[in-house]
């Protein structure tokens, strides 16, 4: 059977993002990762360069692919955080990653942070296209989104990053009845923060 280098990749980042999501940056063994992608460690520096970069690549990939399936609708901001709740409820690594990212790697801007924040722009302009203050500077817009968007993922990943927390503070097991009232929560929390923004900046008549 011919080398397939494109199945090859896949195997390295499936087997690589399961192993960081699970001991991190620093605790990460590229032996582990080659015998489950079933691969050679030089196909991994090959295709990435170096476990950093690896990190690095998965955790952009991850960003990108929730940026892509979960759109922010100005209009309808309660329905796009719930998608956004469900999203990282199903893709829990995620929140992982971004954890072992603050904990472990260096807090100095690299070659991905701004095509990261390029895409968080993107989707706080969303919010500003939908008419956000209209009649302010768009760089006043722009932040007021950027503090809404920054807000809204806060209080969808806090339910997801810290488990001991949350049954300790709501005294209960997270099953699915406690997801879906944290995430009908979270919803309506969104939707108040959005209209309270919108009275902020003149939008909603008092």
């Amino acid at each position: 059977m011919a080398y397939d280098a494109e199945d090859t990749r896949r195997r390295i980042f499936d087997a690589a993002a399961a192993e960081f999501a699970e001991h991190g940056l620093a605790g990460a063994r590229v032996d582990r990762i080659a015998t489950v992608a079933r691969a050679n460690k030089q196909a991994i520096y090959l295709y990435y360069g170096s476990k950093e970069k690896l990190f690095a690549a998965i955790l952009r990939a991850k960003l990108e692919e929730v940026h892509v399936c979960v759109a922010v609708d100005p209009d309808a901001v309660g329905e796009s955080v719930g998608q956004l709740f469900d999203w990282y409820q199903e893709h829990p690594e995620l929140i992982r990653l971004l954890l072992w990212e603050a904990l472990e790697a260096s807090d100095e801007p690299d070659e991905s942070e701004r095509e990261r924040r390029d895409g968080f722009r993107e989707k706080a302009c969303r919010l500003v296209d939908g008419g956000m203050a209209r009649h302010l500077p768009e760089a006043t817009r722009v932040r007021a989104a950027q503090d809404l968007l920054f807000t809204f993922m806060g209080l969808i990943a806090w339910n997801f990053a810290v488990p001991r927390m949350c049954r300790m503070i709501l005294d209960e097991e997270t099953d699915q009845a406690a997801l879906a009232r944290r995430r009908e929560t979270v919803i309506e929390a969104a939707r108040a923060l959005a209209t309270a923004a919108g009275r902020r900046h003149g939008e909603v008549s008092e």
